[in-house]
């Protein structure tokens, strides 16, 4: 009898296991395909006024998109002890990209933001991207290689704090302000798995916000997007034009949406329609039913991902997957909080539905790893009181403990 439980348990934690790593992909093929569709539809008339091809930016997206969902496949594969090993060298790579950047005859600069390397050809990629997959990579292999210490302040914050705020001053630098706010999501997700106070969490925010505020002041730009923000009746031919345009569009979509490739905003009246603002291209083309269902399956793949994080006494695992939700979490709320007008406009990407290449390939490894981390859940728990484990110290052996 005893067997036979220890059988069925052992079935249930195997199919939850398989289950977690089986919705995740699918939720994440299925954006994918979504944001290829949107991007065709509201890249069309941009694509064929700049380039001669209404197809041209669909085919780099999709170009993109095909490498992004391999690499992601090879995460997912990948031991996560692996991952681990090679953090601080990312992490060292990203920094040296972003340095890069801002070397005159390397970086470019498109849109006002020096934040792009030439690759050859219409290709670039954005180091800033890269940085916030490193971020959350090493972030995690660092404090859990510290889980019985975490409890010390200095074990905590260093040197996650000074990395963290290196990076967001260099993303500064390139004019990037929209990016180095999703850092701080993905500093929020490693400590809260870590299980720092909340008085810690008040006070990054705090300072977030205020380093926001003090950055918006010093750009005559982006001061016109705040004061469009609160009213952008004051300006609607000028700062109050894109987010006007983005609310005649989500209006004119209502609840069932005028149909795809139907959009009448992506004829030039809101700019960036295929990047920053495609999700107002969604709800006019398939309104409000295909923004709730975007956000459904946003919302799924979230859930599932966080329940893998409660779960698994893999310390590594629960700060990576936490840090990587964190930060597609936060960068959607960002980018739709814009559309919506709930929130300043910054600039940023929706993840896995905007075009953007560098983007999409980082967001989909980051997906990959945690997926990585779903398929090497063990099926049956640690006995009660037993310390927490974590993929680094499957090096040492198995069965090795985190010490």
């Amino acid at each position: 009898m005893t067997a036979e439980v220890h059988a069925v348990g052992g079935l249930g934690a195997f199919l939850r296991t398989r289950s977690a790593f089986h919705v995740l992909l699918t939720a994440t093929l299925l954006l994918v395909g979504f944001g290829l569709i949107m991007v065709l539809s509201s890249s069309n008339v941009t694509a064929y006024l700049n380039y001669g091809s209404a197809t041209a930016l669909f085919t780099r997206q999709l170009i993109f998109a095909t490498v992004g969902v391999i690499l992601m496949l090879v995460a997912a594969w990948v031991r996560p002890v692996v991952i681990a090993r090679l953090a601080p060298i990312l992490l060292t790579v990203a920094i040296v990209l972003l340095i890069a950047v801002l070397i005159p005859g390397i970086g470019v600069s498109v849109g006002g933001q020096r934040n792009w390397i030439d690759l050859g050809g219409p290709f670039n990629i954005q180091p800033s991207e890269f940085a916030k997959l490193a971020l959350a990579v090493w972030g995690a292999s660092l404090l859990a290689r510290r889980a019985e210490r975490l409890n010390r302040w200095r074990s905590l914050l260093v040197p996650l704090l000074p990395v963290s705020l290196l990076i967001v001053v260099l993303i500064l630098a390139e004019n990037d302000l929209g990016t180095a706010l999703i850092i701080i999501p993905i500093v929020f997700g490693l400590l809260f798995a870590a299980g720092a106070p909340l008085r810690l969490f008040i006070a990054i925010g705090v300072g977030g916000v205020a380093l926001f505020t003090l950055v918006s002041l010093q750009q005559g730009y982006r001061l016109d997007r705040l004061r469009s923000w609160l009213d952008p009746q004051t300006d609607p031919l000028g700062s109050g034009w894109q987010l006007t345009h983005s609310k005649f569009a989500l209006a004119a979509g209502g609840w069932s949406g005028l149909g795809i490739g139907a959009s009448r905003e992506k004829w030039g009246g809101l700019p960036q329609s295929h990047t920053d603002f495609i999700f107002a291209i969604v709800g006019e083309e398939l309104g409000m039913l295909g923004t709730l269902g975007l956000l459904t399956v946003l919302g799924v793949m979230a859930a599932v991902a966080l329940g893998l994080a409660a779960r698994t006494t893999d310390t590594y695992a629960r700060l990576l997957v936490t840090a990587v939700v964190a930060w597609l979490l936060g960068q959607s709320l960002i980018n739709i909080g814009a559309v919506l007008g709930l929130l300043p406009i910054t600039g940023v990407p929706l993840p896995l539905i905007s075009y953007g290449g560098s983007s999409l390939v980082t967001t989909l490894v980051g997906l990959g790893l945690v997926m990585g981390c779903a398929r090497r859940e063990r099926s049956a728990p640690d006995q009660p009181g037993a310390p927490p484990r974590s993929a680094l110290s499957a090096g040492a052996g198995a069965g090795a403990e985190e010490r």
